[in-house]
């Protein structure tokens, strides 16, 4: 299949890049961060989610961040949810679209949320039913897709399994993650393989964390397949709470530099994109992760 002329990100940064943080963030940084990405063209962007502050404390303020955003008509608000409380939540506070999620890994799912794979998904059926009743998008979530911090190496039939489950309760898009950045090209494109069979390439989105630099190169791995959906984090922002040791996704920046280098088009400016990450990078008070960004911002000095 031939690679994609364009290629849409969504920016998960300010929920899934800021939720392990430790220093709390306040709402305002947060919408100013959406603000941000929104300006440097992002289409798509995961805003937060309606979990239980014990569980994850910085999203604490979902509601606030919802309701500051200066919105745009072009742009989806999504918000993860775990049960029918955060779907009534992200409902009250107009994201446009929910994600759910599923592991591929049966000792994952039992660590993360206490219950077998074929269990977390069936609790999301009413979840599910009501947000598209609603006419909010449902996007699904496989987390370890490749490789689990438990169990080692995922059979890609697993992927193929919960990807086939998430299809039957109605779910409209599936991102395969690579949650702690264990996979290979080879692996990735086999996982991805397992989920088109449930999936049109049109719904399948990639999601690939850094942990052994292989995130840019899984992610031309997708490409090459025509997969042309991805999530990405602005200045590499993110880790998994569950997953000791897996750093954050692919920074936003080093894709659309990859992207826009190979000619595939973004809609995203990069050098807009780039002062998000620097921005948000300034207060958390450490460098951006973002290699393209760093390269970039040195750039900018050496010319001024």
């Amino acid at each position: 299949m031939a690679i994609p002329r364009f290629v849409h990100l969504t920016d998960v940064g300010p929920r899934d890049g800021l939720q392990n943080e430790k220093q709390p963030v306040p709402a305002a940084v947060k919408i100013e961060l959406v603000q941000r990405l929104q300006a440097a063209g992002l289409k798509d962007i995961e805003v937060t989610s309606f979990v239980s502050p014990k569980w994850v404390p910085q999203m604490a303020d979902n509601a606030e961040v919802m309701r500051g955003i200066p919105r745009k008509g072009d742009v989806r608000y999504a918000a993860l949810v775990p049960n029918m409380q955060g779907l009534e939540a992200a409902l009250a506070a107009r994201a446009d679209t929910i994600v759910v999620f599923g592991a591929a890994s049966e000792a994952f799912s039992q660590k993360n949320i206490n219950c077998s794979i074929a269990q977390s998904i069936e609790r999301f059926r009413p979840v599910v039913a009501a947000a598209l009743a609603a006419g909010v998008a449902v996007r699904g979530a496989i987390s370890c897709a490749v490789g689990c911090p438990y169990e080692g190496g995922v059979a890609p039939a697993r992927v193929g399994l919960v990807a086939g489950l998430m299809r039957e309760i109605g779910v409209q898009q599936v991102s395969v993650a690579d949650t702690i950045g264990v996979g290979t090209p080879r692996a990735v494109q086999a996982a991805m393989e397992a989920v088109l069979t449930h999936f049109h390439i049109d719904a399948v989105i990639g999601h690939f964390h850094d942990t052994y630099g292989q995130a840019l190169a899984n992610t031309l791995a997708a490409l090459e397949m025509g997969v042309w959906h991805f999530d990405t984090s602005v200045a590499g922002l993110g880790g998994c709470p569950y997953a000791k040791g897996a750093t954050g996704n692919v920074a936003t920046e080093d894709v659309v530099y990859m992207l826009h280098g190979m000619g595939i088009e973004t809609g995203i400016d990069l050098e807009a994109l780039v002062d998000a990450g620097a921005y948000i990078s300034a207060f958390l008070n450490r460098p951006t992760l973002s290699r393209a960004a760093t390269a970039l911002l040195a750039q900018r000095q050496r010319t001024t």
